[in-house]
């Protein structure tokens, strides 16, 4: 997912981490927290406050937006589920030492840290010996390969490359062991949503083959899908999986007709009023957040839609973000009730379960099978959630 989105600050707080809820569009979409029903989740039974530092990139001029609707959708959750919780939001800066010197006295303060929140800044908290109580990092840490994360870091960022290969062992499932397209542009995110993609497919045991296209401001050249057309036309594979954006996907569609299965990561969803919404695209099978595709789950409806900015609505990555937010606090919850135990949670950005492996944390989230119909994206298949297929293989 990208975080450098600009939007406005839509919320402010005071210096407890409590709402003043002030959006720039006078009120919430769908209500304030405080209008939300009264918490399920039952408080802790030992009269413990268990206190949560909320560390996020505030002062940032280039992640401040996503930080403060992140922090938003982690204080919705907190009104919800409080009793028991009281919540720091420990604002720093884009610097690593800034980031390591809050995180350090965070550590020391607070029961639980969540945070932080961009990639090079979990990094270094990854690559340091400050970790000694659980913390919930909200991004992946670079390339570390085989490397051993901190026992007590537990990493739920949202990961294009964890959605691709969950896509990769549904398709599997679907049409095992046989001949995909991949299809990408020349965007680095599109290029590594395809490299998780074929590394999972050949694994299932499938064959692929590679396009990368080149696109002009976005628009995919009307010489390489006729090029596209005749080779599918030649040689059919029993599948494409498309790394690309919504509209370039439709673009693809236009070229090539419906005949050939195409799926796909939440990139095929823009959100909301945001283009991709005519039939091209119907059938398309793809994965993404309850949060955009179950918004009527009741695990959905109970918090309160991110307020919009006056000029537009946000995007279905700032949406996300804001999701992660919520399910940041219900991991957080449960981690300070139930102290290396392992759980499961049906949350806003998917199925989540943390364990504990030799003294690992291990977390992983399995987002929820959807596909257009008539234009609109729908869960798959279109069925009450209690009623759908087995959950997919979870995130590695």
């Amino acid at each position: 997912m990208t975080f450098a989105v600009a939007v406005p600050d839509i919320t402010s707080y005071d210096e407890g981490g409590k709402p003043n809820v002030a959006p720039v569009t006078g009120k919430p979409a769908t209500g304030t927290p405080q209008d939300m029903p009264a918490a399920t989740a039952p408080a802790p039974s030992d009269g413990k406050v268990h206190h949560i530092g909320l560390l996020l990139p505030l002062r940032s001029a280039s992640l401040g937006p996503a930080a403060s609707l992140l922090r938003a959708g982690f204080m919705a959750a907190y009104e919800r589920d409080r009793s028991g919780f009281e919540v720091a939001v420990i604002d720093t800066g884009d610097g690593s030492d800034d980031v390591l010197n809050k995180f350090a006295q965070a550590q020391q303060e607070q029961d639980i840290v969540v945070g932080p929140l961009s990639r090079s800044a979990v990094t270094a908290v990854a690559n340091s010996d400050l970790v000694k109580k659980p913390t919930i990092a909200l991004n992946h840490p670079d390339n570390r390969g085989e490397a051993r994360l901190p026992a007590k870091l537990l990493v739920m960022g949202l990961s294009i490359e964890a959605e691709a290969r969950q896509v990769a062992a549904w398709a599997a499932s679907e049409q095992p062991r046989a001949n995909a397209l991949i299809l990408s542009a020349n965007s680095a995110s599109q290029r590594r949503t395809s490299t998780a993609f074929k590394q999972e497919w050949l694994r299932q045991g499938g064959s692929a083959d590679q396009v990368d296209l080149t696109p002009t401001n976005g628009y995919l050249s009307d010489a390489e899908l006729v090029q596209l057309r005749a080779r599918l036309s030649s040689n059919p594979p029993a599948l494409i999986f498309a790394a690309l954006d919504a509209d370039q996907a439709r673009q693809l569609r236009v070229a090539i007709g419906p005949e050939v299965p195409l799926y796909g990561t939440s990139s095929l969803n823009p959100g909301l009023g945001r283009g991709a919404s005519g039939p091209e695209l119907d059938g398309a099978r793809l994965l993404d957040l309850p949060w955009q595709v179950q918004r009527d789950h009741p695990q959905v409806m109970v918090y309160p839609q991110p307020p919009q900015p006056i000029d537009g609505r946000l995007t279905a990555d700032m949406e996300r973000l804001y999701a992660l937010g919520i399910d940041a606090f219900r991991v957080a919850r449960e981690v300070a009730l139930r102290p290396e135990a392992p759980f499961t949670l049906d949350g806003v950005t998917g199925r989540l379960a943390v364990g504990y492996d030799n003294g690992q944390t291990r977390f992983e989230r399995t987002e929820q099978a959807a596909t257009y119909q008539q234009g609109v994206v729908g869960t798959w298949p279109p069925k009450p959630l209690a009623e759908q297929a087995p959950a997919l293989p979870a995130a590695q």
